[in-house]
């Protein structure tokens, strides 16, 4: 496993490496099994796999929640070692950023709900640096997970605007045995929100499997209460949208695709997750 820290070091590799097919999984360490599987995406599609970790500062609209963002960056490369992962990028944030980023994008509606309303700049953070990473890399692929199934959509959007030839990749949310969706910020959990943090999957999945049984404002008051009332929860927004839009609806008719998307605090840790309720 080859591992650079200098953007100039990496592009002599890829210079030497012309002709095979890139694969690119960005991430901000912190490593679990979802991030795992979003290498063997990456391994099953490319011939070279590049996995990066940088802890992305324009990105977070609360000072708090980057300086306790999880790092630890050795055991991050031996789980990529672990699964063979061909090359690691962990560069600096004055490598990545060797002059001011001022740079605005404009993502439309698909910005201006759910994460784009509740953490703004946070979106206009993630495209800059993925810009960069694209800029550097020229992947012919780059894998996301589903969980952060906004930024997913953002970035679709943001490819288009960049007219790039990398063809973005969605993968499944990777769960605990419990359900809760895998996140780096599940570990700043303590076990007992860890356990009770299913409450927030076991009520998507009573939307999904009941939904035609209620109204959609019914059915987003049944999430709130019933996460709310576990200690500790605190819903910051539940919003079922059209998938593709992903514009709020007000009645289940109105879109024959159909998400849940919710924010939940548990303390000062910051839980996204979402669920297909039909397509």
């Amino acid at each position: 496993m080859l591992v650079f820290s200098q953007i100039v070091a990496l592009q002599s590799f890829l210079k030497e490496s012309a002709g095979k097919t890139i694969g690119f999984v960005p991430t901000m360490g912190a490593l679990h099994q979802g991030h795992l599987s979003l290498i063997k995406a990456s391994q099953d599609q490319s011939d070279i796999t590049i996995c990066s970790i940088f802890v992305n500062p324009i990105q977070f609209n609360k000072k708090e929640d980057l300086e306790g963002y999880p790092r630890h960056t050795e055991e991050d490369l031996e789980m990529l070692k672990s699964v063979n992962c061909e090359v690691v990028f962990v560069p600096s944030i004055e490598e990545m950023y060797p002059s001011a980023h001022q740079k605005q994008f404009d993502f439309g509606k698909l910005g201006e709900v759910m994460e784009g309303e509740h953490r703004p700049g946070h979106f206009n953070g993630v495209a800059i640096v993925i810009e960069r990473f694209f800029n550097i890399i020229h992947p012919q692929f780059a894998f996301f997970g589903e969980k952060d199934f906004q930024q997913l959509a953002i970035i679709k959007e943001l490819a288009k605007q960049l007219n790039s030839s990398t063809k973005i990749m969605g993968c499944p949310i990777f769960r605990e045995e419990n359900g809760v969706a895998m996140s780096s910020r599940n570990e700043r959990l303590s076990n007992e929100e860890r356990a009770q943090a299913k409450v927030i999957f076991e009520s998507l999945t009573y939307i999904k499997e009941n939904y035609k049984n209620a109204t959609i404002a019914e059915m987003k008051q049944y999430f709130i209460k019933t996460v709310n009332n576990t200690p500790h929860f605190k819903v910051e927004y539940c919003s079922i949208a059209d998938g593709n839009t992903l514009q709020p609806v007000e009645n289940w008719h109105e879109s024959d695709y159909c998400v849940a998307f919710v924010a939940v605090n548990v303390g000062p840790v910051r839980l996204i997750d979402n669920m297909t309720i039909f397509n």
